[in-house]
């Protein structure tokens, strides 16, 4: 199974970020990629809170896998502090 080199809270910081900064998510830069290097760190709170909300999955994200591993999983993420 493909992984991610990149910590999950930083991904999730990274697009609220980008939808803030970006033309593409509602912001108002067409080039915000250096914008969001600078400002994906201002997210890592709200990535968390995202990620406490998903801990107990609901009834479709249930019937499709494992309820353990999910909660195994996004434990193993709020574990981690970010760098």
């Amino acid at each position: 199974m493909p992984t991610s080199a990149t910590p999950a809270i930083e991904r999730i910081a990274r697009v609220l970020a980008g939808r803030q900064l970006s033309l593409n998510g509602g912001g108002s830069d067409p080039h915000a990629a250096s914008a969001v290097d600078a400002s994906w760190k201002d997210h890592v709170d709200d990535a968390y809170a995202i990620l406490h909300t998903l801990r107990e999955p609901d009834a479709q994200m249930a019937q499709a896998g494992d309820v353990a591993v999910w909660r195994n999983m996004i434990g193993a993420v709020l574990e981690r502090p970010v760098d």
